[in-house]
């Protein structure tokens, strides 16, 4: 019963504060953009093959590609900060705003509270994911169709990446709170995430991806995981040598590890220090 009155207390500090709707309102948009415009543009040069050529673009997808996996995919292969940012906010919140000590007031078992917070941020990670799947798929499917694109909604392959899609999500919500409680100060969190995710990766996909034998260690990087996970993503296609990549299963099983990993050694250490 104690883990069920901690997973109540966690579920009511994200959804009585503003941060969580603020990123969700964000990861849509972003998302609406990124697939929509994506769709869009590959309609166009679709329709317009010599304009597309005379961008220096003739050919910028291989022959055969499926598009519609290709669009829907970017709300995983870009969505996936906003849930890590929200699980770390879940932690490092409590040491900014000195909650933590009346929460280990009223649950002791701070084990409990990691738990709690852990699982929480696992569903609340879902919850985006299946915000960021529908704004895709919406956006993505109606620029495909407006071109006379096949959008794949018809295909159960499209329905199983979605649901892998939103796993992915469930799992960078618990790999933020592994981060969070690694790395307590809120400010150095933010920054992490956001230089990692949106540099420090995919840079390392990049030159990883220019042989067979770095490509074999880059496809263990967070975010190649997660796409392996998916099933699709623009970085694969955007690589300039070897896109070799992990068997979907095998990038869950990545993703599951560096979330629990980070959040035990976290718990072992900075979670068991003096609060005040």
């Amino acid at each position: 019963m104690n883990l069920v009155r901690a997973l109540g207390a966690e579920f009511q500090k994200v959804f009585t504060t503003r941060i969580w709707w603020l990123l969700a309102i964000l990861l849509a948009g972003y998302v609406a953009i990124m697939s929509g415009g994506l769709g869009a543009f590959l309609g166009w040069a679709s329709q317009n093959p010599d304009a597309a050529a005379s961008t220096g673009n003739s050919a910028p997808l291989p022959a055969g590609l499926d598009l519609a996996p290709l669009v829907y995919s970017f709300a995983s292969s870009i969505g996936y900060v906003f849930p890590v940012l929200l699980g770390a906010l879940a932690v490092t919140g409590e040491f900014r705003h000195q909650t933590l000590t009346p929460t280990f007031l009223a649950e002791p078992h701070r084990t409990v509270v990691l738990t709690a917070k852990f699982i929480s941020q696992l569903v609340i990670g879902a919850g985006l994911g299946v915000i960021a799947f529908a704004v895709s798929v919406g956006a993505g499917s109606a620029a495909l169709a407006a071109f006379g694109l096949d959008t794949g909604l018809d295909s159960s392959d499209t329905w199983a990446l979605i649901g892998r899609g939103v796993l992915a999500m469930a799992l960078w919500g618990a790999i933020g709170v592994g981060l969070g409680v690694l790395v307590t100060n809120q400010v150095a969190a933010i920054v992490i995430v956001i230089a990692f995710t949106q540099f420090v990766e995919p840079i390392l996909r990049l030159v990883a991806s220019l042989s067979d034998v770095t490509a074999s260690i880059g496809r263990f990087l967070p975010g190649a995981a997660s796409d392996a996970l998916v099933g699709a993503s623009f970085y694969n296609i955007a690589s300039l040598g070897s896109s070799e990549s992990l068997e979907w299963w095998q990038g869950g099983l990545v993703l599951a590890g560096i979330a629990v990993v980070a959040t035990v050694i976290g718990g072992a250490t900075t979670w068991r220090r003096d609060v005040s």
